[in-house]
């Protein structure tokens, strides 16, 4: 029997089938089917042949979130070359210490960072391809050279191209992380790990009987960076289902409301600062939010702005991850017996706004300094470490940091916190604030929080 090896081409048999004229719009500009998107990939995957890249070569991109994004998040792993999602939020330095320690080899480029690059270019040393990104086809004039346009350059080539089946563990994407200390880290995953991350983490999403949960009717609207960790690999379980996607291209509000009215979005996923950016700008011009499904990560969700969510009509919920888990690891899922039909009371919001429980395929554990597991009754406190089949297997090039972050063959996540009895992650510290007393962990917040109320502690005016 012939092996049928986990590849990002296999995601598209579904929607082929079953949704080939299901729409992906970007913005307010441009609305193409599934078989349209599948037939640019085919295109974009041929330009790369012509253009003598290979197998392995890293190719980088910066944009906002569009359907050219998404293209690139399948043609390039699908050629069997590396996509790279360079972080623009990052120092000019930053960037191209990032692009040269990829060892990127063309850079795919939105006009809006033409300024970033200019400045870099001269310390650029591997890059031999520029392709120019904007919505009008307009180039600008720069001192860059491009070597075309990306909608010219996907033109220039026949769609006709035959995705070769090909080792399911060579790496499709690498991107940095600035979540440690020193240089930006790279982390990398193969075709195996963001298959198997699309299916366990789609299969989570999909299993609450109503609330908190992702179909294959709902309309999908990315609120974090594609750059950001594969957008929290929510554009491949998107693509798998088949459903509407809509990208909303430089995140303003305005925008991210009129998509969200016009095109019915039901599901999308942001940090905190950006959903009360949203409520906020939803409660000043009377946009009915009423029905979004949202789910929140990046940092913990306040119980007050999920309260006022809920209030909204939002079904907001908490999940956990790292760059270095693909990202999902928990969700914090409601069912009838901890509020699903109520999530305004107390313990729901408690549910809802902690880290969640762990998806399919994921063995979650609170172990002290000598890896020892603690009892998950919701008191024994420690590192959080984790084990899955999508985990990164290390930082590029950086065996000293890959080692430590593979520690006793869990991966550490340097998070503290506790495991309730029903399974659900409290995190709690940061390993490198948390205080150490009798043995015992400490939570730097919860210390900050208890000083006031002590006897000795002096209120300032």
């Amino acid at each position: 029997m012939t092996s049928y090896p986990l590849l990002l081409k296999h995601l598209w048999h579904t929607p082929l089938t079953n949704a080939s004229h299901q729409e992906i719009v970007y913005r307010d500009q441009l609305r193409l089917s599934y078989h349209q998107v599948y037939t640019r990939i085919g295109q974009f995957v041929a330009a790369l042949a012509a253009s003598d890249f290979r197998r392995g070569d890293v190719i980088a991109v910066m944009d906002h979130d569009s359907h050219r994004y998404l293209e690139c998040y399948f043609a390039i792993p699908m050629y069997g070359a590396v996509m790279m999602t360079v972080n623009t939020k990052l120092t000019p330095a930053q960037i191209a210490y990032t692009l040269n320690h990829s060892g990127a080899a063309m850079l795919l480029m939105h006009a809006d960072f033409i300024p970033i690059i200019e400045n870099i270019r001269t310390e650029l040393s591997g890059i031999r391809k520029f392709i120019f990104m904007t919505d009008d086809a307009i180039m600008l004039r720069t001192s860059l050279q491009f070597d075309n346009e990306y909608e010219n350059w996907l033109t220039d080539h026949t769609e006709d191209f035959s995705f070769a089946d090909f080792d399911e563990n060579m790496r499709a994407t690498v991107f940095y992380t600035t979540g440690t200390t020193g240089a930006p880290k790279g982390v990398y995953y193969t075709h195996r790990q963001l298959v198997l991350h699309t299916l366990a983490a789609g299969m989570a999403l999909a299993a609450p009987a109503a609330r908190q949960r992702f179909h294959s009717e709902d309309v999908y609207m990315p609120v974090t960076p594609m750059f950001h960790v594969h957008a929290w690999g929510i554009p491949y379980i998107a693509t798998l289902l088949g459903v509407k996607q809509v990208y909303p291209g430089r995140y303003t509000p305005d925008m991210l409301l009129k998509l969200i009215r016009k095109e019915c979005v039901t599901f999308s996923h942001c940090v905190p600062t950006l959903l009360k950016m949203i409520l906020t700008a939803a409660q000043s011009s009377g946009v009915d939010l009423c029905g979004w499904k949202i789910v929140v990560g990046g940092s913990a969700l306040p119980q007050a702005l999920a309260k006022l969510a809920l209030e909204m009509g939002v079904d907001c919920f908490s999940g956990y991850g790292l760059s270095e888990t693909a990202p999902i690891l928990t969700l914090a899922q409601l069912n009838t017996l901890n509020g699903a039909e109520d999530p305004v009371t107390d313990d729901a919001l408690s549910a809802l706004c902690c880290a969640g429980r762990a998806i399919p395929l994921v063995d979650l554990q609170i172990v002290d300094d000598t890896m020892h597991p603690q009892v998950h009754d919701g008191q024994g406190s420690g590192e959080i470490v984790v084990r899955a089949p999508w985990l990164t297997q290390g930082y590029l090039n950086d065996p000293e940091a890959s080692t430590a972050l593979w520690q006793g063959d869990y991966l550490h996540t340097q998070d503290i916190g506790t495991i309730d009895r029903d399974g659900y992650l409290h995190i709690t510290d940061r390993l490198k604030d948390v205080i150490k007393v009798a043995g015992e962990w400490v939570s730097s917040l919860e210390l900050e929080n208890a000083l006031p109320w002590l006897p000795a502690s002096k209120r300032l005016p």
